[in-house]
């Protein structure tokens, strides 16, 4: 029987926000093959930082991670997006700084979820819902900073990597401007299930080749 554990934060942990309707793990475990299970070790809020302590409750008959992290760790730099700058090469080198402790961070949490030796795919940040147009273009473009590490890690390590801006892209993905709704959830889900499953192994897949 194959094991399919969900970790990392709200993304995955959003049962509280869909107003009743089922959360990514129940449409997970809808889309799965009968022979498998899922769990959800994911918890609202986690950073990068607290995947470690997920990873210690990790069932002894996990066999297959999906990870989504990262959102929380970012949105808590949200600061410098509101900072007096004299030039662009200062907000640049303000963003920099803050992307580059996010890598670090990231870096290392990637290790400890490799550590088990089991399948492992991960999840880029999307780019919520927010309702100030402007605002919204400058996180969207603040975010591809923070997606970057994430891909490069990803890249590095040879792992597969959902896209979550490509799949959460419409209003009503959101229950609010950062968290998923029930549809938005389904989608999640559907990925998550024929990524770990290998049902859709080519579906809307790109290569990346560095060797």
């Amino acid at each position: 029987m194959a094991h399919l554990i969900l970790l990392g934060d709200s993304i995955f942990d959003n049962g509280i926000y869909t107003r009743g309707g089922p959360d990514v793990v129940s449409h997970v475990r809808r889309m799965l093959p009968p022979e498998w299970i899922a769990s959800l070790l994911a918890v609202d809020g986690a950073t990068t930082d607290g995947v470690r302590g997920q990873l210690e409750c990790l069932p002894a008959d996990a066999t297959h991670l999906v990870l989504s992290v990262g959102g929380n760790t970012a949105l808590k730099q949200e600061d410098v997006l509101h900072g007096a700058v004299s030039s662009t090469a200062q907000a640049l080198g303000a963003l920099a700084n803050v992307v580059s402790d996010f890598e670090k961070s990231y870096r290392s949490c990637i290790d400890a979820c490799l550590r088990p030796g089991l399948p492992l795919s991960v999840c880029t940040i999307y780019n919520g819902c927010i309702p100030e147009p402007q605002y919204q273009r400058v996180v969207t473009t603040a975010l591809m900073l923070f997606n970057d590490a994430i891909i490069r890690v990803a890249v590095e390590h040879g792992l597969p990597v959902i896209d979550l801006r490509a799949i959460c892209a419409k209003p009503e993905d959101y229950a609010n401007p950062i968290e998923p709704s029930s549809v938005g959830g389904e989608k999640i889900a559907r990925v998550i299930a024929g990524l770990v499953t290998g049902a859709k192994p080519h579906s809307m897949a790109t290569r990346i080749v560095i060797e």
